[in-house]
């Protein structure tokens, strides 16, 4: 469904100026209030450190606000196991700073729990041979979440980027088609020539009037074949039936709890439902590094009965369950984990999301302690009821969360990993037939070259059993362009905001560009043009592309696949 905001479509129709959407703050600020830039950058994201960083090395001033406390999204907060599709197509400030975590393991003082050659002897063949990590252009892609923190630390730092924390967003002063502040809760005024949204949630974009959908689109929409409801979800699936009633076999009883209520729908038919979120969890068997797993606020071992019908129906039909079906760990260094979702019951709180994208800051902490406590539960859960098999609970128990990871937060990850939110409708967006190279995008800003992939969105009923819906796996021909017209809004509603993280893509397409090294590349790009639309006294929408594409391949990114690059 697409959003937009009435007042703003009226006065654009009307061709009315002068006229300024705003929800003032409270109070009064004051001019030692008003900060000042040239680009001004909303949200710590990856992309809005990159996008910081650029703007200084193009001489501009910026200033990167973050609605929170913490700079690094889910690079920082525990996805340290890197989705990148094919490495060779992440360039510019991205690679930097995959090279920059290279560096940092290259020193034998970041080996504490393991050697270098111990970590990558126990990934085999999965991560190839251990690799020269002093070589000026070797890269690394997995890694500790401080590390990902400290060295996004250093790259503000040395760039010289003004940054404000602890600043959620409240109104976007407009004046016709140009931001010209936004103002945060506490009344400090954000004023610049340009700003960028690189928020997860697109909440600038959003205040701005901006049109933008949440959900899926029907196929008919753009014409695609993995949108929308999905009739078949084979993957991530319960593998054996699984009554779903309170009392087995009655459908009058009620619903367990963590599944949702209604029928399938017609596959390929749109709906605003999002796909799941979760964290992803760091965590280690190393004694000396390990916390406990205690009970959530409020844990009861009744909310999982639908996982304990499941590990009841695997042994009864002589299929032993392993814990690897329910979670997937991924090896960091210092025997630390990256662990995300796996089958059919698992860390992805099904349902859980839908709300998120338009939910206001207190609804949004709200959810996220939801899931928190999901996750909590479900891995007490594990530890500790007789429902789950004995080596399953015993496997557990050497689990838990790293102590001296996110230590101001008890070990627990920092950011919610919301995989999808709000999405920009610009004049291109970004479609299944993109990342199947039968559209090409003639206006590259980077290259995106992930699966077409959605986690599962809900868990219903259907023929009598429980069944997840939503899961899509499907790769792309190969590394595909991204349009610049995607991550800019149409002129006739904003003509100096750029979204590189929120941009314009079908829920399918967005599924294959929202990874955090293709973010980091389109927060550079969005930067770019910032810069040299201000210099040349342009629109983003009225800048020359090939003055843009010149001066991105000047700072090492990447434009069309195929093309002899250095990557060094």
């Amino acid at each position: 469904m697409m959003h937009r905001c009435f007042w703003t479509g009226f006065c654009l129709m009307a061709g009315l100026t002068g006229l300024w959407i705003s929800i003032e703050p409270k109070g009064n600020s004051s001019p030692e209030r008003i900060v000042q830039a040239d680009v001004c950058i909303f949200g710590g994201t990856p992309a809005g450190v990159s996008a910081s960083v650029q703007v200084q090395r193009m001489g501009m001033k910026a200033v990167l606000v973050e609605s929170g406390r913490y700079l690094g999204g889910m690079t920082a907060g525990g996805l340290g196991a890197t989705d990148i599709g094919n490495k060779e197509a992440i360039g510019g400030i991205s690679r930097e700073f995959y090279r920059r975590v290279a560096r940092h393991y290259s020193e034998a003082s970041a080996w504490r729990f393991e050697t270098r050659q111990e970590y990558f002897a126990a990934r085999g063949k999965s991560g190839g041979p251990e690799p020269d990590l002093t070589s000026p252009g070797t890269t690394m892609w997995t890694f500790e979440p401080h590390v990902a923190s400290r060295i996004f630390d250093e790259m503000i730092a040395e760039a010289g980027v003004a940054v404000y924390r602890d600043k959620p967003l409240t109104s976007v002063k407009k004046i016709g088609r140009r931001i010209t502040d936004i103002i945060a809760h506490d009344g400090t005024i954000f004023r610049a020539k340009i700003f960028i949204d690189a928020t997860y949630e697109g909440d600038l974009m959003a205040r701005a009037g901006i049109s933008y959908r949440v959900g899926r689109e029907a196929n008919a929409d753009y014409g695609e074949t993995l949108n929308g409801i999905r009739g078949q979800t084979p993957l991530h699936q319960f593998q054996v039936p699984v009554d779903p009633f309170v009392k087995p076999g009655d459908p009058s009883s009620g619903l367990l709890p963590f599944i949702q209520p209604g029928r399938l729908g017609r596959p390929g038919d749109g709906d605003r439902r999002v796909q799941a979120y979760n964290y992803r969890l760091c965590f280690t068997t190393v004694a000396a590094n390990r916390l406990e797993m205690a009970a959530p606020p409020g844990y009861n071992p009744s909310d999982y009965e639908l996982l304990g019908r499941y590990f009841d129906a695997l042994v009864a039909a002589g299929r032993p369950p392993t814990l690897g079906e329910f979670w997937n760990p991924i090896g960091m260094p210092n025997r630390k984990t990256d662990i995300n979702n796996n089958g059919a019951f698992s860390t992805d709180y099904l349902g859980a999301s839908w709300d998120f994208p338009e939910a206001d800051d207190t609804r949004r902490g709200q959810m996220a302690k939801a899931h928190e406590n999901y996750i909590r539960g479900l891995l007490y859960f594990l530890v500790t009821s007789p429902r789950v098999p004995a080596n399953i609970r015993g496997e557990m128990r050497e689990w838990g969360p790293c102590r001296d990871e996110f230590v101001d937060n008890a070990g627990w990850p920092t950011q919610l990993y919301v995989r999808e939110a709000r999405r920009l409708v610009s004049s291109q967006v970004m479609t299944e037939k993109h990342c199947l190279g039968q559209d090409v995008a003639a206006d590259s800003v980077g290259l995106a070259a992930y699966n077409m992939d959605s986690h599962n969105v809900r868990r219903l009923v259907r023929n009598g059993f429980a069944e997840n819906e939503g899961d899509v796996q499907v790769a792309p021909s190969k590394p595909y362009p991204i349009s610049y017209r995607s991550i800019v809004p149409k002129a006739s509603e904003c003509e100096n905001l750029a979204v590189p993280v929120c941009l314009s893509a079908s829920h399918i397409a967005y599924g294959s560009i929202r990874m955090e090294p293709v973010f980091m590349i389109l927060g550079q790009s969005a930067a770019t043009a910032s810069c040299l639309a201000i210099e040349d006294g342009v629109s983003l929408q009225g800048l020359a592309y090939a003055r843009l594409a010149a001066r991105l391949l000047k700072d090492g990114q990447i434009l069309e696949w195929g093309k002899t690059v250095s990557l060094h």
